[in-house]
């Protein structure tokens, strides 16, 4: 039998022999693997959640997004296509770079300074052309993620505070979204948690058959990856 590595022997120590957790046991021991065990970079905490749907039908896709209310750690650049005073207005609301026809064309040439691009809905027909260079990127504005929207300084205020989108993935099923990281406190890892397992009971799809949330692990970057009892996520509801 090969030998484990350090790390995984840690972590083996420290899980014990628990099958699965509460979400509340489950931060809690994420947490604790996590400061236990050192890392040069601080870990980023993700969900992976297996939703019983067949996301190849088109009806049955899963695309959606919350705010994150303990935040997301990252500082999100933000860029706005838009014309005459909604420019300002997103100038205003924050937006790192805002513009119009000129700013199309500078990301046309290459330019691709920014984490998130928003647009007002009389924009998307010139963005089209974009879409080769954005679609891949994943970062085409799109309604259902509120970033194509008349309200501006809504969406930037909320991308600012922290917004994770996630889709189920083509193949499996699976959404993988991160809530946050290993310095988090665990009541806003909770809170967060709460915030995507909510967007995502909204969104179930109408066609989907049988039990819609499979399966729900958490893990962080450099450490296993916990079961959560699904039985037992009513528990979020506290954490709103």
């Amino acid at each position: 039998m090969q030998t484990l590595t350090k790390r995984k022997k840690q972590i083996a120590e420290l899980l014990g022999d628990k099958k699965s957790y509460t979400p509340k046991e489950a931060i809690s021991k994420i947490k604790e693997v996590t400061n236990k065990i050192k890392t040069k970079f601080d870990q980023t905490i993700e969900l992976a959640i297996r939703l019983g749907v067949d996301p190849k039908q088109s009806d049955q896709q899963v695309r959606a997004s919350a705010v994150l209310p303990g935040g997301t750690g990252k500082k999100i650049k933000i860029a706005v296509i838009a014309r005459g005073e909604k420019v300002k207005e997103a100038e205003k609301a924050g937006a790192d770079t805002a513009g119009s026809e000129e700013l199309i064309g500078k990301i046309e040439q290459g330019w691709m300074d920014f984490d998130k691009l928003v647009t007002t809905p009389d924009m998307m027909s010139q963005l089209a052309k974009l879409g080769k260079i954005l679609g891949p990127k994943g970062l085409m504005p799109n309604p259902k993620d509120g970033t194509v929207t008349a309200d501006l300084s809504k969406a930037i205020k909320e991308l600012k505070a922290g917004k994770a989108s996630f889709r189920a993935e083509k193949d499996s099923g699976i959404v993988h979204v991160a809530i946050g990281k290993g310095s988090f406190s665990e009541e806003n890892l909770l809170k967060n948690f709460s915030a995507i397992m909510d967007s995502i009971t909204k969104v179930r799809p109408s066609r989907a058959k049988g039990i819609y949330i499979r399966s729900v692990y958490v893990s962080s970057t450099m450490g296993p990856g916990l079961k959560v009892d699904v039985t037992s996520l009513d528990e979020l509801h506290e954490h709103h």
